[in-house]
């Protein structure tokens, strides 16, 4: 088993392609990033590309396991791109904080859709079955990341082009840190 890329690495900025049938090695990649995305302790979902694989799927924990989105396609989106805030146990609302597997220990705040509308395939008895959905909330950000690892978009592209705020967290500490920084290490 592979594991996660990691940045700056040149394959997670790769366009990727569209998966046209379901074969025995498809199925192994499928089943190997499902496998990748269970174990791992904090990750809400996980794309093709994050374990080197130039195909368009992405899977996203749910109750009971894994889902797996093939050719996934953004439909519609619906009103601004807004921040997304958090509200804890106690009422107090902050930042959500975006983190990525590929990132470890970095979060930041990044623009997305509260609300959209999407459609993928998923593989029922060795064939592609078409689904769609309206998303909202913290599955519609999750999706939304995961779909902009298929365009080699990644969060961090978010933070720099919106002026959003990027954080190095370990344990209990947390610290701002410069955009530029990360992104140099790409060069």
């Amino acid at each position: 088993m592979k594991g996660v890329v990691m940045f700056p690495d040149k394959v997670l900025r790769k366009k990727i392609e569209p998966v046209k049938k379901i074969d025995k090695k498809t199925l192994r990649e499928i089943e190997e990033l499902k496998k990748i995305l269970q174990e791992s302790e904090n990750g809400a979902g996980l794309a093709a590309p994050q374990i080197g694989v130039n195909k368009s799927f992405f899977g996203i924990k749910e109750k009971g396991g894994v889902r797996m989105l093939i050719n996934p396609k953004l439909v519609a989106v619906y009103g601004e791109k807004v921040y997304p805030k958090m509200v804890d146990n106690e009422g107090k609302e902050s930042d959500f904080l975006e983190g990525c597997l590929s990132f470890p220990d970095l979060f930041g705040t990044v623009k997305r859709y509260l609300k959209i509308e999407a459609e993928w395939e998923e593989v029922k008895n060795g064939k592609l079955e078409s689904r769609n959905k309206t998303m909202m909330g913290f599955e519609a950000i999750l999706w939304q990341h995961e779909y902009d690892h298929l365009l080699g978009i990644l969060f961090v592209d978010h933070i720099k082009e919106d002026g959003g705020k990027l954080y190095l967290w370990k344990g209990e500490e947390k610290k701002k840190i410069s955009i530029d920084e990360v992104l140099k290490k790409e060069k």
